[in-house]
């Protein structure tokens, strides 16, 4: 096994170790198996560098948290006779997720992702409830507008190498163009 993965499992016992998540002579024979037996090197592993899983479980749930407020904001965006506060509202939140999600970009995946995920949700609903109120029943705008999004969705895909933005810019393009046909 190379270096780098003993490292980590003796980091993973030593944690276990400290915090008593088994029992001392397990964790005693655990750390004499993966150093091979060499008692004449300091046996050590570092706990702060395991992995916890509280925190990771921490990161998924804040980070979840943003595709979820922009999921109520399209909700209240049709069921709310004050259309425009929502859409200010929503316009708002959309453009703050999006400089969050350039911001963490590098530092923090996860969270990018779920930013990107949300300014993309609120930018379909924002674009639909425009087409709804102001252009309300002409197909041909929201098709338009539908278009749009699938084509900043396949552009931001492409640019940023964002497969799932790609394959929906692509999925979302042919499925409305075929309805567009259709109708």
């Amino acid at each position: 096994m190379s270096n780098p993965k003993k490292q980590i499992i003796m980091n993973e016992i030593t944690f276990w170790k400290q915090n008593k998540l088994l029992p001392e002579h397990y964790c005693d024979f655990l750390m004499t198996l993966y150093s091979e037996g060499n008692n004449n090197e300091e046996i050590s592993g570092n706990a702060k560098k395991a992995i916890n899983p509280v925190i990771k479980r921490r990161k998924w749930s804040i980070a979840s948290i943003f595709p979820v407020i922009a999921l109520l904001f399209t909700v209240l965006l049709f069921t709310i006779q004050y259309e425009w506060v929502v859409v200010a509202i929503a316009g708002i939140f959309a453009a703050s997720c999006l400089v969050g999600a350039f911001y963490f970009a590098k530092r923090n995946k996860l969270l990018a992702t779920m930013l990107q995920l949300a300014v993309a949700l609120l930018m379909l609903g924002i674009s639909v409830k425009i087409s709804m109120t102001y252009f309300a029943g002409n197909n041909n705008m929201l098709f338009a507008l539908l278009i749009t999004n699938c084509i900043l969705w396949l552009i931001s895909g492409i640019m940023l190498k964002i497969t799932y933005f790609t394959i929906s810019g692509v999925i979302g393009f042919c499925i409305i163009i075929g309805a567009w046909f259709y109708i």
